[in-house]
C-alpha cells in the first residue's frame, strides 16, 4: 500500500516525495503561479493572495497583511527551491502544504468556482488540475 502514496513520513522525520515527473510539473506550475502572483500586481491570482482572510478582523490591519504576505512569499519560494528534492524536512513540507493551499484557493477564486455546482461545470482540464492539487494537498497533510 505504501507504494501508492505520494508522500510518506519516514522514521527519521523526513517526508519522502514520490511524485513522478508529471506530478512535479503540476507542483512546479502551482508554486510558480503563487510566486508570480505575489510579485506581479497584474497576475490573475494577485488579488486573492492579498485579500484579507477575514475582512471583519484585519481589513485595515497593515501589520497582519504584511505578515501574511511575507509568509506566503517565503513558503512559496522555499517550495519552488525544493521541487527537485526526494525528501523534505518539516519546514519544507509545511511550505509545500501552504503553497498548495494558496494555489488551490487562488485557482478557485480566479475561476469563480466558489460552489460545488460551479466546480462540476468547469472545463475538464481545469477540474483535473484542481482535483490533482486537492490530491497532493490531502496526501501531504496526512504526513505533516
Amino acid at each position: 500500500m505504501a507504494g501508492n502514496k505520494l508522500f510518506i513520513r519516514r522514521r527519521d522525520g523526513r517526508i519522502e516525495v514520490r511524485l513522478n515527473d508529471a506530478g512535479r510539473a503540476v507542483a512546479r506550475e502551482a508554486f510558480g503561479h503563487v510566486v508570480a502572483a505575489e510579485r506581479d500586481p497584474d497576475h490573475e491570482w494577485h488579488a486573492s493572495l492579498n485579500a484579507p482572510i477575514d475582512p471583519a478582523s484585519d481589513d485595515d490591519d497593515v501589520v497582519s497583511k504584511l505578515h501574511r504576505q511575507n509568509e506566503i512569499s517565503t513558503n512559496a519560494e522555499l517550495a519552488v527551491m525544493t521541487l527537485g528534492e526526494e525528501f523534505l524536512n518539516g519546514a519544507e513540507a509545511w511550505a509545500w502544504l501552504s503553497t498548495f493551499q494558496i494555489a488551490l484557493r487562488s485557482t478557485a477564486i480566479a475561476n469563480g468556482l466558489m460552489t460545488e455546482e460551479k466546480l462540476e461545470t468547469c472545463q475538464p482540464e481545469l477540474l483535473g488540475y484542481i482535483r490533482t492539487l486537492q490530491q497532493f494537498l490531502f496526501a501531504l497533510a496526512e504526513c505533516v
